[in-house]
């Protein structure tokens, strides 16, 4: 199935490269060159997923992502030559999806865009209500609420908080999220987990030191979310 794809790259060569190879597989794709045009074209063409380049004039690609996240949850890949871990963690701490580093393959990244629509699709497909507690997990409408107050979440983080919540008090070994939100195609480390949690934590407790923690941590085991029937 065919997606509309925005890549947002000042290299030109680059650009029209990644336009190459995402077109043989059947999509529509845009290009733009810099931050202000990213964000411009994804708001007004509304892309089924974004490629886009941290160095880039104007505005940097970390903060076109951080803006787009306030307003969308379009799956996101980031590309940056910066390949540190504190790299690859703010990128996902600001909502990015999916991460590579720079040089990479051309097929490796259509390989990477086809996982990431699929999930995304796959998601959207089968809308179902999860509730645990004050928490309610919109499927249908990509939508979290708890105690009625809708939280904005990542793509990443939206799928773990599903997973942990179908099974409220089940402890999830971080290699059964990863088999089951990542996929197997591609190798994510266990530290991309911590990542994402650390930032869902964040948002679901943000009422206080006196709130409850939600997403537990089972040491030795991984992840669970606190059973509200306990």
């Amino acid at each position: 199935m065919s997606a509309r794809i925005l890549v947002a790259e000042d290299d030109e060569k680059q650009a029209r490269l990644i336009r190459i190879y995402l077109e043989r597989e059947g999509n529509a794709v845009q290009t733009v060159h810099d931050g202000r045009s990213a964000i411009d074209r994804a708001r007004t063409t509304r892309p089924d997923l974004i490629v886009l380049d941290v160095m880039m004039p104007q505005v940097d690609g970390l903060d076109v992502c951080r803006i787009l996240r306030t307003e969308s949850q379009v799956p996101i890949l980031l590309l940056t030559a910066r390949a540190t871990e504190e790299d690859m963690l703010l990128g996902l701490d600001l909502g990015a999806d999916d991460y590579m580093a720079k040089p990479y393959s051309p097929r490796e990244l259509t390989a990477r865009v086809r996982a990431l629509l699929r999930r995304s699709r796959a998601t959207m497909g089968e809308p179902t209500l999860i509730r645990a507690g004050a928490l309610e997990i919109d499927t249908a409408r990509f939508e979290v609420r708890l105690a009625g107050e809708v939280i904005a979440l990542t793509g990443k983080e939206f799928a773990i908080l599903a997973l942990l919540a179908g099974e409220p008090g089940r402890a999830f070994t971080r290699a059964q999220i990863i088999d089951q939100v990542f996929g197997f195609e591609q190798e994510v480390l266990e530290r991309t987990v911590d990542a994402h949690v650390m930032n869902l934590r964040r948002k679901l407790e943000q009422r206080g030191p006196g709130a409850p923690r939600m997403v537990e941590t089972v040491y030795g085991r991984g992840y669970r979310l606190a059973d509200p029937a306990r």
